[in-house]
């Protein structure tokens, strides 16, 4: 019962929260060319210092490019460096700023270029997911580094 009411809490607080919408529906992922029509779940955005915006197809795919600008640059993947980033609570669809979220891994949630990070807007939501979902560790933007995204795209 317990889990109902927080589920159903959190549900609630979400309806009147903004989510991230499709900009393009032919555009695909800049890290991994994957269409962003068919993963809005996993949907990420980023605000470039030029002002336009870029869609990724999951966390992991916005951090891909995140730490290898220099190279989506170049290769006119992106057209500015990355100002800010935005993901969508798992469970509720919430925007989020990427840097005040919570990510869990080692869940058995697959993102659409295999295992990623979950994000979630706070330890209840962590909660309710983790039940759901199971998930090996949760942490915060912070502890995000290199090495764990290249773990991850192995």
């Amino acid at each position: 019962m317990k889990k109902f009411i927080l589920t159903l809490l959190i549900l609630s607080l979400s309806l009147f929260a903004g989510e991230i919408k499709l900009l393009d529906q032919k555009a695909n992922d800049p890290a991994y060319q994957l269409p962003l029509k068919k993963y809005q779940k996993f949907l990420c955005e980023a605000t470039l210092e030029n002002g336009k915006k870029v869609q990724f197809v999951s966390v992991k795919a916005m951090m891909q490019v995140f730490y290898h600008q220099k190279y989506f640059i170049d290769h006119k993947f992106i057209d500015s460096h990355i100002k800010n980033m935005f993901v969508q609570d798992f469970l509720t669809g919430t925007k989020l700023d990427a840097k005040k979220a919570l990510y869990v891994f080692g869940s058995r949630v697959i993102g659409p270029h295999g295992d990623d990070l979950i994000p979630l807007k706070d330890d209840a939501s962590v909660k309710v997911f983790t039940i759901k979902y199971k998930g090996t560790k949760t942490i915060p933007y912070s502890k995000i580094s290199v090495g764990l995204i290249r773990y991850l795209d192995m």
